[in-house]
């Protein structure tokens, strides 16, 4: 088993070692890099969240398999966040690995949260800006808009408790899909285990605030003043956003982060 994790992937213990260390980079950013890749992380995330939509407007497709499909396809986010450099708010609660074993202060944690979470809106806003001016809700006569509208209605819709324990279930899967990237070595296996985590979260309806900084201005911007009465500024802020955001971190830095710290972080390092 060791040479099998030698030659195609880090164990456990090594990669929960590897998580701190990256969480300590992350820490030390300096804010320009920081800010600037939190924006390219929102949007990246947005356009995983478009791909996604392109699939759900398709009315021919049975439900396990668009709800599949545009899970695969809405993994573009992630992988783009992995591969090519980012700064996301949900796989970022892993950082609180390297705080509880007093890597990193809380100032710094909370100073790396909170300018990605800010700059990770910037991203997923402004896409949803750009895309809704490009005439891309007209695609397959119109259903790409109407899909876009429906999402971000159905979203703001759920109840709070709802929402948060989706919020949960959700940066679960989201920070194992970024703890399995860590074991890989190679690019194909850094995407291959992207892929399914994320397909799965998408497949069972659960809730990513930054997806939705993009899914929900989206709807809104589509529908504009003719859109429905629900749908507004103030519902998706406190309807969704806030239970989604709260239930993400408890998923992410408690049920991945603190449960890998107990079973790995608290061993002696040889």
């Amino acid at each position: 088993m060791a040479e099998i994790y030698g030659v195609d992937s880090y164990s456990p213990d090594q990669i929960a070692e590897r998580v701190e260390n990256v969480g300590v980079k992350k820490a030390h950013l300096s804010l320009i890099p920081l800010a600037a890749l939190g924006v390219l992380a929102g949007g990246f995330i947005g356009l995983g969240a478009l791909y996604y939509t392109i699939v759900a407007a398709d009315p021919d497709l049975g439900f396990a398999v668009q709800r599949v499909l545009g899970g695969v396809v809405f993994s573009l986010g992630l992988i783009l966040v992995i591969v090519a450099g980012a700064e996301l708010f949900t796989g970022n609660n892993l950082m609180v690995m390297a705080w509880v074993h007093r890597k990193i202060s809380t100032k710094l944690l909370l100073r790396n949260l909170s300018v990605v979470y800010l700059t990770n809106a910037i991203g997923a806003i402004g896409l949803a800006m750009l895309v809704s001016q490009s005439g891309h809700a007209s695609m397959n006569n119109g259903l790409v808009g109407e899909t876009a509208i429906a999402i971000a209605k159905s979203k703001v819709s759920l109840g709070f408790a709802e929402a948060f324990f989706r919020g949960i279930l959700c940066n679960i899967l989201v920070c194992l899909a970024v703890w399995l990237a860590m074991a890989g070595r190679g690019l194909g296996g850094k995407i291959l285990a992207i892929i399914f985590p994320i397909s799965a979260f998408v497949a069972a309806g659960f809730e990513h605030c930054i997806a939705n900084m993009y899914l929900v201005p989206l709807g809104i911007f589509l529908a504009g003043n003719e859109g429905p009465e629900s749908l507004t500024w103030f519902s998706f802020l406190f309807r969704n956003l806030l239970p989604v955001t709260l239930g993400n971190i408890i998923g992410g830095s408690v049920l991945v982060g603190l449960v890998y710290h107990v079973i790995y972080g608290r061993s002696p390092k040889p």
